[in-house]
């Protein structure tokens, strides 16, 4: 009876549901299908489905849970422009959001879906180098989450490119430059 189904399972499971869903449906009008399932393809989905659903992949992240997510889509085949903008409406409001062509999903995958991990991995290892300096665990983990926003935040609203503002905080023969030497060598 929905008219619309987000579909956020395992990868391995989309056919089956979709299988299953396919035998709920007479008119493929009367279903969207926004599936968060990484690596499954609009094919394959429309497959499984039986051309009985209108289906879009998304990639949103889990920063979305904080209202900071960074999510893109690709329609279907069957998807009509008032899906797309639906998509658009529907993960815009937790974050940023793209339609891309499908092929740039698995892009998306690696900066948007994994890109957090790589983060969150960064921010601990500032905070572990301060903590091996001496600082509190508490204080250095702070001192790395702010200095991590507060970048990213220069990146976002000064429109200018990381190099440049890399460059304002790095002075020859500095301490800046030294760590980055060895970040680049590690």
């Amino acid at each position: 009876k929905s008219s619309i189904l987000l579909l956020c399972v395992k990868p391995q499971d989309v056919s089956t549901i979709l299988t299953r869903v396919a035998d709920l449906v007479d008119d493929p009008a009367k279903l969207l299908v926004i599936s968060i399932a990484a690596g499954v393809t609009l094919n394959a989905m429309e497959n499984s489905a039986r051309g009985k659903a209108r289906i879009i992949r998304a990639m949103p992240n889990t920063p979305a849970l904080v209202g900071e997510g960074a999510a893109a889509f690709a329609t279907g085949s069957q998807a009509t422009p008032d899906d797309a903008d639906f998509a658009q409406k529907l993960l815009g409001s937790i974050g940023i959001v793209y339609q891309v062509k499908e092929n740039l999903l698995d892009t998306v995958t690696g900066i948007s879906g994994s890109g957090p991990a790589y983060v969150y991995t960064f921010i601990e290892a500032l905070a572990d180098g301060a903590l091996l300096e001496g600082l509190p665990r508490d204080q250095a983990l702070a001192l790395a989450t702010q200095t991590v926003l507060g970048a990213a935040t220069m990146v976002s609203q000064s429109g200018e490119h990381p190099g440049v503002l890399r460059d304002r905080v790095t002075s020859p023969g500095g301490t800046t430059i030294a760590g980055l030497a060895a970040l680049e060598e590690g």
